[in-house]
């Protein structure tokens, strides 16, 4: 190992809490191709047992930090050829932690264009820069007299050059613009301001005509809503200092401490307001521009890695929801013109039956579609309703409602069920392939049958970004999105397990070392040789070599096959160990697999050895108890209310149960069976307070609410977990939109700058969501206006 390696898994091990040599054990399995999930679940004792989470962020870390060590000697040979650099210089460019603090001291250095400063120092005005900082005592104009010359016509012009000269050396301080930096961050404040004419075409950013808020407090969600109205040219954004500004032409906090850096003073000696002048125009057309822009992308990368962080955590509740399992579905693609799509699949997800009525306007045939679906579902024994929960869905529920009551005989349960996505999976390649003779308009509802089966099945051959769960994705980095939310959906597919014998292409290819190649190739393998009878059989798959084995085998499942030990998370390397348990317990395999008293019994210790440690084992004998446990929740349905089918249907007080259907920052949004999302925010959801309302709900979860306040007008739904709240009761601070109906309180009602409120009340916030994006679709479903593009 390096020294430069060893100083950055240092750093890391540092970040992490952990001991330096879990995160070398940690790089050397991924620089050699090993897997998060693989090294989570499989080599524990190398790395002492770090958890998926703390790997992805090893990764991320160690990602950046070689980056920075990159970067540092590209820096180290630029001022090293310039011969610029010395010890002092290179201890403190090897000192940099950031790439912020590296480019900061490399400014200096940087090749730039030819600037005024550079154009001074031809003409040989940095004398005299340096005379007037170094002895204020010297009058300006007689001393600049001296330095005139063919490019240089008079004082004035002298003068002009030697400020060029320091007010880029000032800017080019590397501590003193750190310093500012975060005086800035801590005491600045974010401005916006509607521009003119643009209050009616820029209404949906109304919240924010005449808003300020510290940089410091902003939600992720309000910058990048500003952001977008500045990009929209509805609102013009200041990034403004903060700070005390002194009285009326004095010079500013920053200016004070620019000039208490550089060692100026105002003393009445003849130079002291000369360079106070350079300070002030350091400060207002180089630094303050400098931080701006430094502040504006800081902003934008912690709204965005929050943004980020929410899609993939809703991500994650959506894909690891429970499962409805093996049960033959009905898949029910709401629609009204173009009719409701029918699809009926098995217990394996292979499409049986498919239909199309058209109960809803124009047509109406109401009892036509009853007839037809009915046959349906006694035709192919149909145990489950799956209803899509777009365009006229709780129209079709109602219409599945009078399905199952006419049939009590056949004992069907009906399930609304997230439909985002299933139009970019119906015109997907992934969809051609599997159902190339069913129109591109059935196949919908197809989908909709099988994620209410296996929701991260289904979910995985749909680009995530595509299932939307999160807010604003269209303004966030394109790979920071797709590698956050791709590393969700391979921890959860490794966390669940493969079938390897009925897995999609789009399923396997999320498995530990496998991509899409691989993925084609075991399917076709499949297809041609028949189902594969154990793991090992692998090796006959054409490409996949001894590596791609040990980093998938263990998350594939063989059902029924010739090994029993297949059908478990126990990885082929340790099935050695199983049998010296096997031999332990006086048994056969088959014996002590699932036999919770007889492996009790055995002593982990026992079956220790030099690759196998204690981790492992206790992991194997929970397994082996368990086999192919499915870590996903019990599959669970809401009852919506009967009569209950509009927002006019809602009254406060009525308490009803729901589905969480998306987590925000402020709080839950719920669907209680009204096409019209209600919010229970963060405030409303205990007793005691809550920092993150992931704490207490996710994505999916059945939960009763009671309904706290109806404003059909606007559309909005108020609702509490908190089920002895009363209606109509006190409401706290006022509401605040972009958190959906949720507080901003502030301890003296003041703006946080000092002063009063911009508006002279509470600032908002607004939403504003993208399209295909369901947290947009929560925000205009509870009745605020996202600001978003088309659905």
């Amino acid at each position: 190992m390096t020294d430069k390696s060893g100083s950055v898994q240092q750093r890391i091990a540092d970040e992490l809490g952990v001991r330096p040599h879990q995160v070398a054990a940690a790089v050397e399995l991924l620089d050699g191709g090993a897997t998060v999930p693989f090294i989570a679940r499989y080599r524990k004792e190398a790395t002492g047992a770090l958890d998926d989470a703390q790997l992805r962020t090893l990764e991320e870390r160690l990602s950046y930090l070689r980056e920075l060590e990159e970067r540092r000697g590209v820096v180290l040979e630029s001022i090293r050829s310039q011969g610029k650099l010395d010890d002092a210089l290179e201890a403190q460019i090897l000192a940099a932690d950031s790439k912020a603090r590296l480019e900061d001291i490399y400014l200096p250095y940087k090749p730039k264009r030819r600037t005024k400063a550079m154009i001074a120092r031809e003409n040989g005005l940095e004398p005299l820069a340096d005379a007037l900082l170094a002895d204020p005592a010297l009058d300006p104009m007689a001393t600049a007299e001296g330095y005139r010359s063919e490019n240089v016509p008079d004082a004035a012009a002298a003068l002009e050059g030697a400020r060029a000269v320091l007010v880029e050396r000032f800017s080019e301080e590397a501590d003193l613009i750190g310093g500012l930096r975060e005086r800035m961050w801590t005491q600045g404040v974010l401005v916006s301001k509607v521009r003119e004419d643009k209050e009616v075409a820029g209404a949906k950013f109304a919240d924010y005509f005449d808003f300020a808020e510290p940089f410091t407090s902003l939600p992720s969600h309000r910058i990048l809503a500003v952001f977008r109205g500045e990009k929209e040219e509805v609102l013009d954004v200041t990034l403004e200092p903060g700070g005390e500004a002194g009285e009326p032409g004095a010079p500013s906090e920053y200016e004070r401490a620019i000039a208490q850096y550089v060692g100026i003073a105002d003393e009445g000696r003849p130079a002291d307001a000369w360079l106070a002048d350079v300070v002030r125009w350091a400060w207002r057309t180089r630094i303050l521009l400098h931080l701006g822009i430094d502040i504006r992308v800081r902003l934008r990368a912690a709204a965005e890695e929050a943004a980020i962080r929410v899609f993939a955590t809703n991500l994650r509740d959506l894909l690891l929801a429970a499962p409805a399992g093996t049960r033959v579905t009905m898949g029910l693609d709401p629609g009204l013109r173009t009719g409701v799509k029918v699809a009926v699949v098995d217990a394996t997800g292979k499409v049986v039956a498919t239909d199309t009525v058209y109960p809803h306007e124009p047509r109406r045939d109401w009892d036509g579609a009853l007839a037809t679906l009915t046959r349906l579902a006694a035709a192919h024994d149909v145990e489950l309703i799956a209803i899509g929960n777009g365009t006229a869905s709780r129209e079709t529920d109602r219409l599945a409602g009078e399905l199952v009551a006419a049939n009590p005989g056949l004992k069907l349960t009906r399930v609304m069920v997230s439909e985002a996505g299933a139009s970019v999976y119906s015109a997907s390649a992934y969809a051609s392939a599997e159902l190339p003779d069913l129109d591109v308009s059935l196949r919908g509802a197809v989908s909709i049958a099988r994620r209410l089966q296996d929701p991260l099945a289904e979910l995985v051959k749909i680009d995530p970004k595509s299932i939307g769960v999160g807010q604003y994705q269209h303004d966030l980095p394109e790979s920071a999105l797709s590698r956050s939310l791709d590393a969700v959906v391979e921890d959860c597919v490794n966390a669940v397990g493969v079938d390897l014998n009925s897995a999609s292409v789009p399923l396997l290819r999320r498995v530990s070392g496998i991509g899409e190649s691989l993925a084609a190739s075991i399917v076709a393998h499949r297809d041609q040789h028949g189902p594969f009878r154990t793991r090992t059989a692998l090796a006959d798959v054409p490409r996949l070599g001894p590596k791609a084995f040990e980093q998938c085998a263990g998350f594939l499942r063989i059902r029924g096959g010739d090994e029993p030990l297949d059908v478990s998370g126990v990885h082929p390397e340790a099935y050695p160990v199983v049998r010296r348990m096997v031999q332990a317990a006086k048994t056969d395999i088959a014996e002590l697999i699932g036999n919770a008293p007889k492996l009790k019994a055995l002593r982990p210790t026992d079956f220790l050895d030099e690759r196998f440690g204690l981790p492992t084992v206790t992991d194997i004998l929970a397994e082996l108890e368990k086999p192919g446990r499915d870590p996903r929740p019990a599959f669970r349905t809401a009852t919506f209310a009967e009569g209950v089918h509009t927002i006019a249907d809602l009254k406060p007080g009525m308490l009803l149960e729901g589905v969480v259907t998306n987590v925000a920052a402020f709080g839950a949004f719920v669907d209680v069976g009204v096409h019209q999302d209600g919010l229970v925010h963060v405030s409303a959801m205990s007793k005691q307070f809550v920092s993150d309302p992931r704490e207490i709900v996710k994505s999916g979860d059945v939960v009763r609410v009671k309904v706290l306040e109806v404003d059909e007008a606007r559309k909005r739904i108020s609702l509490t977990l908190r089920l002895d709240d009363e209606p109509g009761g006190p409401k706290g601070p006022r509401r605040d939109p972009q958190r959906g109906g949720g507080t901003r309180e502030r301890r003296d009602g003041k703006d946080r700058r000092g002063g009063k409120d911009r508006r002279g009340g509470d600032r908002r916030g607004s939403s504003a969501g993208p399209a295909n994006n369901a947290m947009a679709d929560a925000l205009r479903r509870a009745g605020f206006d996202t600001g978003g593009g088309k659905r």
